[in-house]
């Protein structure tokens, strides 16, 4: 049977109101498919428009969507689509999916590919993907079917963490250099508070703020990188990131996609995260060793902040072991190994396809 070479449509947004980590998850994931030479469109309502110049870089088509995911006329103009390009399977993202909204899709043929860490309805997906820790599939509900992939072996990692990895064996010498991460949303506005309390840490000589040129404080983090006379960078080029990866000795994370991102090159984490997702995957986290978990970001104080970093920077043998748990978990394949998941899927005929009539 003749394999269905068709493109693989990303059903994504990306605004300030409906945060940006989806957006980057399939961005992520785009990559792996275009190395089985799938062509990619992303069918996306953007906030910033700019955001339209990082699909393009990475190879990929552009549709813009005058709605967002469940919004007025968007299931109907998501189905034109789908005819149009004759996708072969839609990959959806976002909050506001309902089951009704991937049957739909589904009905047209094409095969349904569900990111979600929320387990909050009933899945008809084929491939039905979580790409965080936790949850596992006990709360996920799906039709007979459907192929899930779940935890640790489907963690989506960038190709610039994937390249640090080898490069950051061992770690560097001091003095201390702190991370801030805090993710593609940082929803409980930590960056820059955390900042300037690492810096008031004695043992902390240097902080690199890893945010996006679309972070609500940009201007702000620059300013107060200026003030403080080279101890403090901001990083927002891929470039310079890799370089800061191989130097870290410890980062501060919100427990996301970045965090698990962090656990392939190996640097130890100190994980405050603020949303639910989050804070399941935050647990897991410090459960297998790859980081300490100091509760919700909110409820975090100075002193309690302090006293955790001040216990991994004082311990070598902390620091190892945060690094060895933390690349023997995530070991960066995870976007391969979802386009496996799929190729498998597209390789499936449909009911009346591939059948062979017998003379009697």
């Amino acid at each position: 049977m003749d394999v269905k070479r068709g493109p693989v449509l990303f059903r994504c947004d990306a605004t300030t109101e409906r945060g940006f980590e989806a957006f980057y998850q399939c961005l992520s994931l785009a990559a792996a498919m275009q190395r089985r030479r799938r062509g990619t469109y992303f069918f996306s309502y953007l906030d910033p428009v700019s955001l339209a110049m990082t699909i393009h870089r990475g190879n990929n088509e552009w549709i813009a969507a005058e709605s967002m995911i469940g919004g007025a006329g968007d299931l109907e103009m998501t189905l034109r689509e789908v005819r149009r390009l004759n996708a072969s399977a839609v990959v959806v993202n976002g909050p506001n999916v309902t089951a009704e909204y991937l049957q739909a899709i589904g009905e047209t043929g094409t095969r349904v590919i569900s990111l979600d860490s929320e387990a909050g309805i009933r899945f008809p997906s084929k491939v039905l993907v979580n790409p965080f820790l936790a949850p596992n599939a006990k709360p996920y509900r799906f039709e007979r079917g459907t192929q899930l992939l779940l935890g640790a072996k489907y963690a989506l990692v960038r190709g610039l963490f994937r390249r640090q990895r080898t490069i950051r064996a061992t770690e560097q010498p001091g003095p201390f250099r702190a991370m801030v991460c805090f993710g593609d949303d940082d929803r409980a506005d930590q960056t820059l508070l955390r900042s300037q309390q690492l810096l008031e840490m004695p043992k902390v000589d240097k902080v690199s703020i890893v945010v996006r040129t679309h972070h609500a404080r940009y201007d702000e983090l620059h300013d107060f990188a200026a003030e403080n006379n080279g101890r403090v960078e901001i990083v927002t080029e891929a470039k310079e990131l890799m370089t800061r990866l191989v130097r870290a000795h410890i980062a501060l994370t919100s427990g996301d996609t970045w965090a698990l991102e962090l656990c392939c090159v190996g640097i130890p984490q100190i994980v405050l995260p603020s949303e639910p997702v989050h804070l399941l995957n935050s647990k897991r986290m410090d459960d297998e060793g790859v980081a300490t978990f100091l509760g919700a970001a909110e409820d975090v104080s100075f002193e309690s902040l302090a006293e955790a970093v001040g216990l991994v920077l004082d311990d070598p043998m902390e620091r190892q072991g945060m690094n060895r748990c933390g690349r023997r978990l995530i070991d960066g394949r995870g976007g391969d190994r979802i386009v496996n998941g799929m190729e498998i899927i597209l390789h499936v005929p449909k009911a009346g396809e591939g059948t062979i009539r017998i003379a009697a």
